[in-house]
């Protein structure tokens, strides 16, 4: 802090905040360069960043607001609001057999504390579970920090499930849990074919093991799959989380669990968690559901991120020809990247930061060193002057870096 005499009270910002790195930690370095003024960030995953919904949102809460005036005590609903709880069940059921109750949902501050009472809950502490990869680091961060084995299963080149690879791990370890993607796997942005995940299916209904689908990218691929995990898999070994924020933003960081058995132990941990949830912010996503307003929103939205990775696509082609590789996305904000030529895209991503570019490279979404010679790339940000650019500085940085 410093003052200016006869004016104020003024702060300078931290040393940190203007530091390339601190340590080793990749993840880390991601984290703060991508919060630095004038960074091009193009390592982000925020598809809202395109098309927000927060307006309407923040209307149905002001009407809301007139008709629940809050009240001094609110009746406490540990587990999230009913309305939002029912909301979801009706829009995860599709038959009579493959349906879910309002009981079934559990909601929480964010994806991150669902999934922390998801590990106390099936005591995944020094348990194995297998975990398709790539895979979301704030995922694999969480389930490393908190003592879980992960082995990882990696999808084939073509996007299609290995289920050899998996028939293997069933069989020489102790696996209890499994964790697949619903539909679209990020940060790749392939579908697999309906064949691999009734094959899958199959494989998993023949073993003791629980199922983890994870759902928070399935509303964003620009064609819905036919078939689910949770439409092949018996609901009693099924658990489904997903999140609001992909779709919504950040005025909805909520995380969401769907369970149809130890329903005493998770409204036990979701009661000891004591999540602090507004009650009208809840009510207001359930009405959104309800009078098709997420619908309509996602499918704008879907649109919109169509038309930016066909923009980028092209660019692709026209700055970086052949010295990068990738099967183009079904879905989702980002490009998941193979270089050419063997590179240390570590340095790749110290070169870049040099530029004022932020990357994410591929290491970051494995704990056992895998897609080192991958990078993540964000279609929906900056203008295209600025994505010229950039590429035109990635292009530069992969030669420089080339190993061969």
């Amino acid at each position: 802090m410093y003052s200016v005499a006869k004016s104020g009270y003024y702060a300078v910002p931290a040393p940190a905040i203007n530091m390339h790195c601190q340590g080793n930690d990749l993840l880390e370095s991601v984290y703060i360069n991508a919060r630095r003024p004038g960074m091009l960030v193009l390592s982000s995953d925020e598809p809202v960043l395109l098309q927000s919904i927060d307006s309407p949102l923040l209307l149905q809460e002001r009407e809301l607001l007139r008709q629940y005036p809050r009240q001094p005590q609110p009746n406490s609903q540990p587990c999230g609001e009913l309305e939002l709880r029912t909301a979801l069940a009706a829009r995860y059921t599709t038959s009579p057999v493959r349906c879910w109750h309002a009981d079934d949902v559990y909601i929480g501050a964010d994806l991150r504390g669902v999934l922390e009472i998801l590990i106390t809950v099936m005591v995944l502490r020094d348990a194995t579970v297998v975990i398709e990869s790539p895979c979301d680091w704030v995922i694999l961060r969480l389930f490393q920090g908190a003592g879980v084995r992960v082995i990882e299963w990696p999808l084939q080149a073509n996007g299609r499930l290995h289920h050899d690879r998996l028939k293997h791990l069933l069989e020489t370890e102790p696996v209890r849990l499994v964790m697949v993607s619903s539909g679209l796997n990020m940060p790749r942005g392939s579908q697999a074919p309906d064949d691999d995940r009734q094959a899958v299916a199959q494989l998993l209904d023949r073993h003791d093991c629980f199922v983890l689908e994870n759902d928070c990218y399935a509303e964003l691929a620009f064609e819905a799959p036919s078939l689910r995990f949770r439409d092949l898999l018996a609901p009693e070994r099924l658990m489904i989380f997903s999140t609001f924020e992909k779709i919504i933003g950040p005025e909805a960081p909520y995380g969401y669990l769907l369970s149809r058995h130890l329903s005493g132990e998770w409204q036990r941990h979701f009661l000891l968690r004591a999540f602090r949830l507004s009650s009208i912010r809840q009510k207001a996503i359930a009405r959104l559901f309800s009078n098709g307003r997420i619908d309509q929103h996602l499918q704008s939205l879907r649109r919109r991120l169509k038309e930016s990775k066909l923009q980028m696509i092209e660019l692709l082609g026209e700055r970086m020809g052949e010295a990068l590789q990738f099967v183009e996305p079904q879905g989702g904000a980002t490009i998941w990247l193979r270089s050419s030529r063997r590179v240390d895209v570590r340095q790749v991503f110290q070169r870049l930061l040099k530029e004022h570019v932020v990357i994410a490279p591929g290491e970051l979404f494995s704990l056992q060193g895998l897609h080192t010679q991958y990078l993540r790339l964000s279609h929906n940000v900056g203008s295209d002057h600025d994505l010229v650019t950039a590429l035109g500085l990635l292009g530069d940085a992969l030669r420089l870096e080339s190993i061969d």
